[in-house]
């Protein structure tokens, strides 16, 4: 099978190839899924779980890419749940090769079933970013009826999906990130939106939560907006400067079968949109690595619907 690999640590996106690669075994409660749709993060070539499994022994070549929109093509002993030709979608493990390939194998219980009128593109797109968003929102802040949040980056993949998720949830808004962002953030549903290059963050007064996705110099200015009680809660790196009589998480989205079903019931229900940006073939995907997001999340296409 074709798969994007990637062999040398010190050469990040330019040490990605587009190479041959022996088809996946199914172990134990995996799943062969034949991929149709994928999505990576950036940042994926410096963790460390990319490189090394969980014993830390070197597992390269290795296949970046962590989420995917497939169909089931094998399943494997003892695997229950999921039935060969069903579409699906989901997460993959960090320390195991993943999605940026024509096949890979997936654990059953980090993919949920994907509803036929979702297309595998869009579904590509929510993995992470839906995950990400909720957990920060819902289980690590405990965001409530009422209360007002802080999202930075809000026009981008997690952000986005921040956004519609804590205005259905009743909270109050406020989203940020650049001046060219502004539209496509206030028809999210945020009820305002500061842009970080003109405007003061501190202008913004006091809230009970914010998510930040950025880090540096917007995660430690963004303590001082957290009243007291509320919650600042990070994607991007530990948390050094804490808020007064505030919590502070910085957190890993974790895999959740039952939460990937509802938030793909959310999009076929028109109520969860996630933004897609470049929609680029297997071919290419090692080039994008190297390119800055203009907005939404980029997404591989490994093959047709």
């Amino acid at each position: 099978m074709l798969a994007i690999i990637a062999q040398d640590r010190t050469a990040g996106a330019d040490g990605l190839t587009l190479s041959e690669l022996p088809h996946p075994h199914a172990a134990e409660n995996d799943v062969i899924v034949k991929v149709h749709a994928a999505g990576f993060t950036p940042g994926e070539l410096d963790w460390p779980g990319t490189w090394t499994d969980r014993a830390g022994h070197d597992r390269t070549p290795s296949v970046p890419g962590h989420e995917l929109s497939g169909v089931v093509a094998e399943l494997g002993y003892g695997t229950t749940g999921l039935s060969v030709g069903q579409r699906v979608y989901g997460l993959t493990d960090w320390a195991r090769n993943g999605t940026l390939a024509q096949y890979t194998a997936v654990e059953a219980r980090n993919l949920a079933p994907l509803p036929a009128d979702i297309d595998h593109v869009t579904a590509a797109a929510l993995p992470i970013s839906g995950l990400t968003a909720w957990q920060a929102l819902f289980d690590h802040a405990q965001l409530r009826t009422g209360q007002s949040v802080v999202i930075h980056g809000a026009a981008g993949a997690v952000g986005s999906i921040a956004v519609q998720l804590a205005r259905q949830a009743g909270a109050h808004v406020i989203g940020t990130g650049r001046a060219g962002h502004r539209d496509t953030v206030l028809g999210l549903g945020a009820h305002s939106y500061v842009n970080l290059e003109a405007q003061k963050l501190e202008d913004i007064g006091d809230v009970d939560v914010v998510l930040d996705v950025i880090g540096g110099e917007i995660l430690e200015r963004s303590a001082s907006l957290v009243r007291p009680g509320g919650t600042l809660v990070t994607i991007a790196e530990p948390v050094t400067v804490h808020p007064r009589e505030a919590r502070a998480v910085f957190f890993v989205v974790e895999p959740d079968r039952a939460r990937l079903s509802d938030l793909a019931r959310r999009v076929r229900e028109g109520r969860l949109k996630p933004l897609v940006g470049d929609v680029v073939p297997l071919a290419e995907a090692a080039a994008t690595f190297a390119r800055k997001p203009v907005g939404g999340k980029t997404v591989i296409r490994v093959a047709e619907e």
